[in-house]
């Protein structure tokens, strides 16, 4: 897994860029410690920071291929999952390798088959080729988003990278936020739109889209992918052997590589199933798998049952490990570390986050980097499977409204008199319906059958983009490669065209995925009720985080008093978030967690001296 970057301009020479190049370059250092490499020619400047995961001396990158006497350079990040499918193929097309790497199998498809390629990918990727024979730069981002990629246009070129920061290294570019990015960020934070990157004239490259800069430096975007409908002719038998089939491969692919990997392991269905499917193969290959779990000090103590975290995840965890036969390992963070970190979320996310869920998971990644290059994660099973309670419960399932975000009311209260005037309910309702409008539907679909496409839909457009975004970010600031099995583009089109009664069997969230994994898990992960990532209960954090926000409060520099009313959270802070009665964002963010966001958004202002443009 690595980090890309790079400069186009087909108008004019841009050599002398090439130090602003290094220096984008030198952001992605966590995303790629083990190499560097760079492609400089007039117009195009190509970047390269590598993780080693696959051919060490076969993956170097930017790579350079020669066919018919015209040359074609990539930068990727990403993996494949069917390389050695593709590489069959291309065999036959009577093209040679130098290598075992996905990288320059990844070059020759594009080679072979042109933009049409990413039609064949199966994996997570993000990458830029230069074709020196047509002169232009073809740019693409993995379906569901799990390889992130950035672009913004400076003096008639185009600048991208993997990150925010990497755009914004260009001293060139601007560290400007809008009223409408703000608006973003307190309608719709910490979910991005499609496409957006909150930064005044930075965008992303959506998932599923692609990017051409021809010759004569003019850009087209285009959508490559999407879901389709499609009628569903299965019966819930041929389902359920359906799913498991495809889970099982989707798993089996994911565990290659010539480094260390482990897998994610709460005891919850998802992770539990990966961990079961990946230590029934390591056994096959005479090796023994590693588990990790997170935990917070003293949070049995503290722990209180809820509609979206109704158990916790410890005792089921340690059953799991020993009925897979793993080497378990638990990692218990400490609550001042906890606090501290949000800063470093809110750096290797380059924006506000999900307060302490992001800093847990990256100083869970960090402990397992100690060990481990590659680790396999549940992320996406909820979204495609039905696993929240906005699948189940008709009050949430039916709300005309992004579920996750049922209270953008309610936001409005926090910020200052200034922005009160913000079209935050407006934003949020726009890009709702703009969503519904691209859902694709049979004729004739029940009105369940209808509503669960939609919400299917929202969910992989957003709530999971949102996840994996985090994901990404937060395991590679720690050199990590975190794969995601679920997010199988296969498994996604399959699932999407499920009928409600069967994505639901037996009436259950995940029920079909549930049936599915009976036999290979224990009945009792089979049927435990879902639990979300965990937090932690313990007051001694909520202690923290108050007094971490009261000295920003209290400092009269602190940027954060541009936008907020401080009377409104001063009160949060004195009620230790018992004030703001509503979820802030999806089923976890309240109380502490609010205060955590808004402590985040501080440090974004300060730490990247964003000029706001109010």
């Amino acid at each position: 897994m690595c980090g890309i970057a790079g400069l186009v301009n087909f108008k004019q020479d841009i050599v002398q860029d090439k130090d602003i190049l290094k220096k984008m370059v030198k952001t992605l250092e966590r995303r790629g410690p083990d190499a560097q490499g760079f492609y400089i020619s007039p117009n195009v400047l190509l970047g390269h920071r590598r993780l080693i995961v696959v051919d060490p001396k076969g993956g170097l990158q930017p790579m350079t291929k020669t066919f018919e006497g015209k040359k074609y350079t990539l930068v990727y990040n990403g993996e494949l999952y069917n390389t050695e499918d593709l590489r069959k193929d291309l065999i036959k097309a009577g093209f040679a390798f130098d290598s075992y790497s996905d990288t320059e199998v990844l070059l020759t498809s594009y080679i072979c088959w042109g933009k049409d390629c990413i039609n064949k990918l199966i994996g997570i990727f993000a990458f830029a080729v230069f074709d020196e024979g047509k002169n232009e730069v073809f740019l693409a981002r993995d379906q569901m988003g799990v390889k992130p990629l950035f672009y913004t246009i400076c003096d008639n070129t185009l600048v991208f990278g993997s990150e925010i920061k990497t755009i914004l290294a260009n001293p060139k570019v601007k560290r400007e936020v809008d009223r409408e990015g703000l608006t973003e960020v307190f309608g719709l934070g910490p979910a991005v739109i499609p496409g957006s990157a909150i930064f005044k004239n930075i965008k992303e490259v959506a998932p599923a889209n692609c990017l051409l800069i021809s010759s004569d430096n003019s850009i087209k975007k285009w959508e490559y992918w999407t879901v389709e409908a499609k009628e569903f002719k299965e019966t819930p038998e041929e389902a359920i052997a359906h799913t498991r089939e495809l889970l099982v491969d989707a798993i089996t692919r994911q565990l290659v590589g010539d480094v260390p990997v482990c897998t994610f392991l709460s005891g919850g269905l998802d992770s539990s199933a990966i961990s079961a499917i990946a230590a029934n193969e390591f056994k096959n290959r005479g090796k023994k798998l590693t588990t990790y779990s997170i935990d917070y000090e003293d949070n049995d103590k503290y722990f209180k049952s809820s509609l979206f975290q109704p158990t916790s995840d410890e005792f089921y965890a340690e059953e799991m490990a020993k009925f897979i036969g793993s080497n378990h390992k638990k990692v218990v963070l400490n609550h001042t570390d906890l606090a501290l970190a949000l800063r470093d979320a809110v750096i290797a996310r380059d924006l506000p986050g999900m307060a302490d869920i992001d800093s847990s998971l990256l100083l869970f990644c960090k402990e397992i980097r100690k060990d481990f290059v590659v680790g396999l994660s549940g992320e996406c099973a909820d979204e495609i499977f039905g696993g929240y309670p906005w699948f189940t419960r008709d009050e949430m399932f039916y709300l005309d409204t992004f579920p996750w975000s049922r209270f953008v009311n309610d936001r409005k209260a926090i910020v200052n008199e200034n922005l009160k005037s913000m079209p935050i309910e407006e934003l949020v309702r726009t890009q709702y319906e703009k969503s519904l409008s691209k859902v694709p539907h049979l004729d004739d679909e029940s009105k369940r059958d209808y509503r669960m496409r939609e919400v299917s839909y929202l969910n992989l457009k957003w709530f999971m983009v949102n996840l994996l975004n985090r994901k990404d970010r937060v395991s590679m600031t720690n050199s990590l490669e975190v794969r995601v099995p679920f997010a199988d583009i296969r498994l996604v089109d399959y699932a999407f065209n499920l009928p409600a009664e069967v994505k639901l069997y037996k009436g259950r969230e995940k029920g079909l995925l549930r049936a599915a994994l009976e036999g290979i898990l224990p009945k009792e992960i089979v049927y435990r009720k879902k639990s979300p990532y965990p937090k932690t209960h313990n007051p001694i954090y909520t202690d923290i985080v108050c007094k971490m926000l009261t000295d920003i409060l209290d400092k009269k520099s602190s940027p954060i008093h541009e936008i907020i009313d401080d009377k409104v959270v001063k009160e949060i802070v004195r009620t230790r978030g018992e004030s703001y009665k509503s979820p802030w964002y999806g089923q976890l963010m309240t109380g502490p967690q609010l205060l955590a966001y808004l402590i985040q958004v501080n440090t974004w202002l300060e730490e990247y001296n964003i000029n706001l443009l109010l």
